[in-house]
């Protein structure tokens, strides 16, 4: 009866991800929250019954390749992933101009771009006046994928979604011989692996946050080895896919030591270095630079404490301070990092994915955006500490696509109360339910 249950489970899954998949568009929300619903129920469900890890294993790679043709319904991204693909493979810096201006004064060299291809992907960029933010790992798979596919916008997104599947599935490998070592039993690797956000938002949405899951689980199994120079290339592949895994390196500098980090930090810097060296430019530095005082001062989108203070500051000073807050959290984030990584003292290494886990929730805590699929890395590393809150903050993020009902992006207050409001009960539960077990 226990397995027949769990075969019923895993079945609703597939449905909720082939909903989701083919037969949701983003403003059908309720739509949206009742398959995402679906599969969170029949996640936990598999979690709790403890699947077999075989199961659990094949299921995951079932529910990947269910989205491999699919165009994405709940995210836009990919576009501009496709613009900069398209641009890098005929060596052209993607980095170089927005969107608008290439199309509005090309260069002289234009001739050999695909601008026909570029008019037509303009319409559906999401931000076509900002330079673009990826980094060279991300901007390496989507020229790969353009040149793979250059006309072929669904080939562009297999290639994609292959190489995110080979990244989920070195993930899974890492996991299922980092977690014994650690202390934890094998299995535990499905909470990261059959999570719907994990499958959606990598998977159906290609986001790269699975390619950085892969990446930091690399840079802990050679820190295991005592690799700590391949550990630092791992980490450079990581931060050269998204920035934040810089965040780690606080805690990193007192697990290592001051003689073996100082090796580590001088690699990470070297493998940066040589990762960024083919758009390396001083428009690359300027661009960069514009784009993430653009994202601290001038967007926000279902934020926690940033728009408790913003609502709190509107009230006593009459005024907006989104531009002088953003920037501010940040520093506090970091500030944070390195709080954290000072009362850890030297940490055991096992120690360290919940220490990060910690860290890295405090950045989103603070953060003026949290777009649910920047949260899937907390999910790969609760799977290395009892607290299950990032699995939850997870599943609740999918409530921020109700701004997507409308044109007009608007947010909802009892939706975000209920976000936050359901992580932080939950998180304070568990504190409350640790401590009376270690009474």
């Amino acid at each position: 009866m226990l397995r027949a249950t769990q075969f019923l489970a895993l079945l609703l899954s597939g449905a909720a991800y082939w909903g989701l998949a083919y037969a949701t568009p983003r403003a059908q929300f309720g739509q949206l929250v009742g398959l995402f619903a679906g599969a969170g129920v029949a996640y936990a469900w598999l979690l709790h019954t403890r699947l077999p890890l075989r199961w659990g294993l094949g299921a995951a790679l079932v529910f990947r390749l269910l989205w491999l043709p699919a165009t994405p319904a709940l995210s836009d991204d990919f576009y501009r992933f496709r613009w900069d693909g398209l641009l890098a493979s005929h060596s052209y810096n993607p980095f170089a101009e927005t969107p608008r201006q290439l199309l509005r004064h090309p260069p002289a060299d234009s001739a050999a771009l695909p601008l026909a291809e570029l008019r037509r992907l303009l319409p559906r960029l999401n931000s076509p006046d900002y330079f673009s933010v990826y980094p060279p790992v991300a901007q390496g798979l989507y020229r790969a994928a353009a040149a793979a596919c250059p006309t072929s916008e669904t080939g562009f997104l297999v290639v994609v979604r292959l190489a995110l599947l080979l990244a989920d599935a070195v993930a899974a490998a890492l996991l299922l011989w980092l977690l014994p070592l650690a202390g934890w039993p094998a299995r535990r690797a499905l909470a990261y692996l059959l999570h719907p956000l994990a499958v959606v938002e990598v998977a159906g949405n290609v986001h790269m946050e699975g390619v950085v899951v892969c990446f930091l689980l690399l840079t802990g199994a050679l820190l295991v080895r005592r690799r700590t120079r391949l550990a630092a290339g791992a980490l450079a592949l990581a931060v050269a896919t998204k920035l934040l895994p810089l965040l780690a390196l606080p805690l990193l500098a007192r697990q290592l030591g001051r003689r073996r980090f100082r090796w580590f930090l001088a690699v990470l810097a070297g493998s940066l270095g040589l990762l960024f060296l083919p758009y390396l430019s001083w428009n690359l530095l300027l661009h960069i630079g514009l784009s993430l005082d653009l994202y601290f001062q001038s967007f926000e989108f279902n934020a926690s404490v940033f728009y408790l203070l913003l609502g709190l500051g509107k009230w006593l000073t009459g005024f907006d301070l989104v531009g002088g807050l953003g920037p501010l959290l940040g520093l506090a984030a970091a500030y944070l990092a390195f709080w954290l990584a000072r009362r850890a003292g030297r940490p055991r290494l096992a120690a360290v994915p919940q220490l990060l886990l910690l860290t890295l929730s405090g950045y989103f805590a603070l953060a003026t955006i949290v777009h649910p699929w920047y949260l899937v890395p907390l999910v790969a590393l609760s799977c290395f500490s009892p607290l299950r809150y990032a699995r939850v903050w997870a599943g609740l993020a999918v409530l921020s696509y109700a701004a997507y009902r409308t044109n007009t992006y608007t947010e909802s207050g009892l939706l975000l109360t209920l976000e936050y409001g359901g992580v932080l009960a939950w998180a304070a539960w568990e504190v409350v339910i640790g401590e009376l077990m270690s009474e």
